[in-house]
């Protein structure tokens, strides 16, 4: 059966390699700036910007089956010169767009018989790292908005977030743009290769489908081994 699927941010990168993934085989809402990159055959497009929050529900079903944001930031720089605005940008887009996009639906996927949510984290969170105190506070926040719904909701809901280290997509484009870099990026996991837009959406696609439906509360560490494994 085709689920009705909402999608925050599925114009470029994981949400639109997901995109790609999940539009033929199910009703998908896509929410994005614009339609750039989105087939408008396939999809329902609703106009949204992560930094005002406000979501059009009036073209999406009364129930929704799964619920994905994608939209985020990667703001690497020295502690000492993050200005409290950086924080709070990152916050508001990681954590509050979330936060407002999803009570806006919240009525259409309890409606559900059990509905699938999705949010994306950092390995960071688990793994201290150098100049991330800016992003991993804001996705920190996200796992334990992860563990809190997962808990307050179930059975109807089960929630989970995928936790991802550096991946080749237009957001990370400025860390990878150039062989030395990339090169670089590869060596660093213990699988020798940074993640595609692809393998991320893949665990994502399994987190919508029945096939996870004893899942819920979890945070997927999906980075190369990065997190957890030194193996030089």
């Amino acid at each position: 059966m085709n689920k009705n699927i909402l999608i925050i941010g599925g114009s470029s990168g994981i949400g639109k390699a997901l995109v790609n993934q999940l539009q033929n085989d199910n009703n998908l809402f896509v929410a994005n700036r614009t339609d750039e990159g989105l087939d408008l055959n396939k999809i329902t497009y609703i106009q949204y910007d992560a930094t005002d929050g406000v979501l059009d529900i009036s073209q999406l079903p009364n129930q929704l089956d799964g619920f994905v944001y994608c939209p985020g930031s990667i703001n690497l720089r020295p502690f000492k010169g993050l200005k409290p605005e950086t924080f709070s940008k990152d916050f508001e887009i990681n954590v509050l767009g979330a936060v407002q996009s999803l009570q806006s639906v919240l009525k259409n996927l309890l409606e559900s018989p059990q509905a699938s949510l999705v949010f994306f984290s950092t390995v960071a969170v688990q793994t201290g790292m150098p100049f991330h105190a800016s992003v991993a506070a804001s996705k920190g926040a996200i796992e334990g908005l992860t563990r809190s719904l997962a808990a307050e909701y179930a059975p109807k809901l089960r929630v989970n977030t995928i936790a991802p280290s550096l991946t080749n997509t237009p957001l990370a484009s400025k860390f990878l743009n150039n062989e030395i870099k990339l090169e670089k990026a590869n060596e660093r996991h213990p699988l020798k290769y940074i993640g595609s837009a692809d393998d991320i959406a893949n665990t994502a696609r399994f987190l919508l489908s029945d096939e996870s439906k004893w899942m819920t509360g979890q945070i997927i560490h999906l980075d190369g081994g990065i997190g957890d494994l030194k193996t030089n």
